[in-house]
């Protein structure tokens, strides 16, 4: 994937281009001459280091959505929480969202630290097999603003792949803020040399929310990230009490479903909305231990065995190549 500078034209070829600093839209960037000399076109080193460091990873998944506040930070959480489930599994959490982290407060880790040591930054730990990492441990206060042009956050992700002491993991799962700019083009990049899995994108089935989706699964090919499948979040209300459903948002263009059908990609599942699930969040534990019987409970469950059955594959296809 060429890397796009953060104040580069619409339709950028990319610095890694051929056409990088020749094209017609590179008339006129302030970096058309740094381009066109083949300067940009050396790699980032940083990019073979984070693959030495996360080569003990076994599975990488990127949580994606061109839209903001579909859940995707708390499909990421209990992603986490039921891969963990298994005790012989070791997990990790990685928070991206630089502006707006709410991984520490999902997960019940408000007010932690994180501690440097020989071998780097050590996560906070969930479990014994959690592990998390959000720049949100780093923060005085979880009020603090994070005011950062893109050059700034992208340094911090890379600092996150190949600075933290990860240790051999089973899963690694990426939690990413809305959008397909600049954390979006970091966190591909830097894992361009670990095989990533691929990307969840989770939408919500209301069609303002499928168009900025559409936007999202179009980054994921023109970067050549695979797309595990869809979740739709938020899918019909069903009462604690009754068990009687309803449309809260409702799909007026057939939700994730069409648009999959479309696409041609998995629906892995669709999630109805729990107001439990979002109290969860706010106290900082896993819906799926607490409300066990919740159907949305049953249908995240449904939803990480195909995950796991997708990695599984995708693992063995690697080593057959290999």
């Amino acid at each position: 994937m060429g890397d796009v500078p953060d104040n580069a034209p619409d339709h950028c070829p990319g610095t890694q281009s051929d056409q990088a600093g020749k094209s017609a839209p590179c008339q006129g960037c302030p970096n058309q001459k740094l381009c066109a000399s083949g300067a940009t076109k050396t790699p980032d080193p940083a990019i073979a280091e984070i693959g030495v460091k996360l080569s003990k990873v076994k599975h990488k998944i990127l949580v994606l959505s061109g839209k903001g506040g579909v859940g995707k930070s708390t499909f990421s959480a209990h992603l986490a929480h039921a891969l963990a489930s298994d005790a012989s599994k070791e997990i990790a959490l990685l928070d991206v969202d630089i502006c707006g982290p709410s991984i520490p407060r999902i997960m019940g880790l408000e007010g932690e630290q994180v501690h440097q040591s020989g071998s780097g930054w050590s996560p906070v730990y969930v479990e014994d097999n959690l592990a998390v990492m959000s720049i949100g441990f780093l923060l005085s206060s979880p009020d603090d603003a994070v005011i950062w042009r893109g050059p700034k956050k992208n340094g911090m992700i890379k600092q996150f792949l190949r600075d933290v002491d990860w240790g051999e993991l089973d899963y690694l799962i990426v939690d990413t803020p809305p959008g397909t700019s600049d954390e979006h083009l970091s966190i591909v990049q830097y894992l361009s040399a670990t095989n990533v899995d691929g990307a969840i994108i989770i939408t919500t089935p209301q069609e303002v929310s499928l168009q900025d989706v559409r936007k999202e699964i179009r980054f994921c090919q023109k970067v050549k990230l695979p797309i595990i499948g869809v979740v739709e979040n938020m899918s019909g209300f069903v009462c604690p009490k009754c068990q009687n459903p309803s449309q809260i948002f409702p799909p007026t263009t057939g939700g994730a479903e069409n648009m999959c059908a479309d696409l041609s990609l998995p629906l892995l599942g669709k999630v109805p909305l729990d107001p439990r699930i979002a109290r969860s969040c706010d106290e900082g534990t896993s819906f799926l231990n607490k409300v066990p019987d919740s159907p949305a409970t049953k249908v995240y469950l449904k939803i990480v065995q195909s995950i796991q059955d997708y990695c599984s594959n995708h693992l063995q296809e690697i080593q057959s190549i290999s």
